[in-house]
């Protein structure tokens, strides 16, 4: 229920009150807005066309009725206030009269009031005029008279409107500001804030956990024994915030593009844009935010470096747009994107990665991603569904990219077995024979990552799931003692040559 606020008390509205209730759509029963939602849809399908009818449009009007054209929203699926839903039900059951009054174009108004089959009446925005601020206003006085409505909106264009109101419904984040303009009006005034903090919104649409897999440009720092070397630790610490506001404005892309397909998938549909909890608009604000920041670290690392962040955007668009919904193509790209990551860090710091690295790193990083589709058709399975919106991979695919992702990690053991063989090793260790032993350690942390994917355990990202993994953290602890005996140890592996 809204809390009521009179300027002397808190009040309920009486049981019996039949006083007509308009509510408004975008952002008050929508966390959304239906004209953004079409346009987001156009750039998805048909930017082409949609571009051209946008330039064509003369007005606002003729605008939304470009962008809805040709285009179905799945008004089922959109981000709707649930509560605020109940409450009108509520309403009508005991006789109200409600009334949509929106300035979203009117087929698309229509469509929303046969889904959700609780208004009596729709009013929208049509071909000339805008139904907005004094425009509804205007309307809502002649149909029901000065003060013979309630209405519940949510932005200041409102605030035309809720001058003629008997009762002013205040809906979403802005809603105890306005709450307070409408008091001191003298305006009896109900709220209805949002829940949920915005700023953890926004922060989770950027993801920051999965900067996390940004610590890969240190690797080369690590692999060449060069931890020491301040200036290319500086270098390298750029690169890191380079790449992560990179990936987070890539994030908010890839958000947009999926918006359809998080909102029918089971976790997937909390994300921040799928939810309507941060808004298309701002979205746009803080992907384009990020991607300036990401610019001007850019500036500061050499041209190299700063040249493969821009290939790892591009790739990463590519992913997002064209390249998830192909087959096994999705899965290599996902390899390279880490591989990226490693060679923005060999470039930064000027310490190159050698074939042995790459190949290593090539094949764990493939191995991975294979996890994480499987992981993916678990999840399906586990619904009872036979594939995912927008992959190209079904249920009983399982087997096959299990097949791939353990002979992956099991390449990725070869490639260090053989690095350990090679002469190139003792220029770098003191006894390499000691590195014999992160062989099996790593074969060991590959096949349980297996393991744990097919128990149907593994998060929807394998790199995540290592980071708040104590297992992992054990054997990285153990492949450090590893590295630090082969380089300073005071003696071989016992039974090994020296």
């Amino acid at each position: 229920m809204p809390i009521l606020y009179t300027p002397q008390r808190l009040a309920q509205p009486a049981a019996t009150d039949l006083t007509p209730l308009v509510v408004d759509l975008d952002g008050t029963l929508l966390r959304g807005d239906l004209l953004h939602e079409c346009a987001a849809d156009a750039m998805r399908h048909r930017p082409g066309a949609a571009l051209r009818r946008v330039l064509a449009a003369r007005s606002r009007p003729a605008l939304k009725a470009a962008l809805a054209q040709d285009h179905q929203i799945d008004v089922a699926r959109l981000p709707w206030r649930t509560e605020l839903l109940d409450y009108l039900r509520e309403q009508r059951a005991a006789g109200r009269r409600i009334v949509l009054a929106t300035a979203a174009h009117g087929p698309l108004a229509r469509q929303v009031a046969e889904h959700l089959g609780l208004f009596d009446e729709v009013l929208a925005t049509d071909g000339e005029r805008n139904l907005k601020g004094a425009n509804k206003a205007a309307e809502l006085v002649a149909r029901f008279g000065e003060g013979g409505f309630d209405y519940a909106g949510d932005s200041r264009a409102d605030l035309a409107v809720w001058a003629h109101a008997r009762r002013a419904v205040v809906v979403g984040p802005k809603s105890a500001a306005l709450g307070k303009t409408l008091l001191q009006r003298g305006q009896r005034v109900a709220t209805w804030p949002e829940t949920g903090s915005a700023r953890k919104a926004a922060l989770k649409l950027l993801r920051p956990h999965q900067w996390v897999k940004n610590v890969l440009v240190f690797l080369p720092l690590l692999a060449g024994h060069q931890i020491g070397n301040l200036g290319a630790v500086a270098l390298a610490l750029v690169a890191f915030f380079c790449m992560s506001f990179a990936a987070s404005a890539t994030y908010v892309l890839n958000d947009m593009l999926d918006l359809g397909a998080d909102r029918q998938h089971r976790t997937k549909h909390k994300r921040p844009l799928a939810s309507g909890r941060v808004s298309l608009v701002q979205g746009i604000g803080l992907g384009l935010g990020c991607l300036a920041i990401s610019a001007a670290l850019a500036a500061l690392l050499p041209a190299g470096a700063a040249a493969l962040v821009v290939v790892y955007m591009v790739f990463t668009t590519l992913y997002s747009t064209v390249l998830k919904r192909k087959l096994l193509i999705d899965v290599f790209t996902l390899a390279l994107l880490y591989t990226l990551r490693v060679l923005v860090g060999s470039e930064a710091t000027g310490v190159l990665s050698s074939p042995w690295l790459l190949g290593f790193t090539g094949f764990l990083f493939l191995s991975l991603a294979f996890a994480k589709r499987a992981a993916e058709m678990m999840g399906l399975e586990r619904e009872g569904r036979v594939g995912a919106a927008g992959r190209d991979y079904f249920v009983w695919d399982r087997g096959a990219l299990t097949a791939s992702g353990v002979g992956s990690a099991f390449g990725a053991a070869l490639v260090l077995a053989l690095y350990i063989q090679g002469g190139d090793v003792g220029a770098l260790y003191r006894y390499p024979s000691w590195l014999w032993l992160a062989v099996p350690l790593i074969t060991y942390w590959l096949v349980r990552v297996w393991m744990i994917t097919m128990r149907g355990a593994m998060t929807d990202d394998p790199i995540v799931f290592a980071a708040t993994d104590r297992t992992t953290w054990k054997v990285i602890a153990a492949m450090v003692a590893i590295a630090l005996m082969a380089k300073y140890g005071w003696m071989p592996l016992p039974g090994a040559r020296p």
